[in-house]
């Protein structure tokens, strides 16, 4: 069963990097790569909506929200442009671990300024009482 688990996993880390792929290719239709990316930017994150510390609740959301996200992604994307990005994902894979530090970067960026937004309100509410 373990193993079993480990395939999935690997199968779907596949399937979010192909998807990846795909919000990159100029015949995915502008809707498809807002939402793809979307849930792209939510797999790769190491901010959850719910944070993984919270026993059952925290891992909860990334086994129920990014597989139904990749669904709805999948049924936007044309079916020969998933083709073409998971065989392009799954030789990247083959040849070694993809990274892409600018998506890392934007995606830190996201989180830094939301934080210091939420900083900068919250002294804001204290200052007024």
């Amino acid at each position: 069963m373990l193993d079993q688990l480990k395939r999935r996993a690997g199968q779907l880390k596949a399937e979010t990097y192909a998807l990846y792929l795909a919000y990159r290719d100029p015949r995915v239709p502008w809707y498809a790569r807002i939402f793809a990316a979307c849930v792209v930017a939510y797999a790769f994150s190491p901010i959850d909506l719910i944070p993984d510390f919270i026993p059952v609740l925290g891992h909860l959301d990334d086994l129920i929200l990014i597989p139904l996200g990749i669904v709805l992604a999948l049924k936007m994307i044309p079916p020969a442009v998933m083709d073409d990005c998971r065989a392009r994902a799954k030789a990247a894979m083959d040849s070694g671990k993809p990274t892409n530090w600018g998506a890392a970067v934007v995606i830190l960026v996201i989180w830094l300024t939301l934080a210091a937004l939420s900083i900068a309100f919250a002294v804001r509410v204290f200052q007024a009482r």
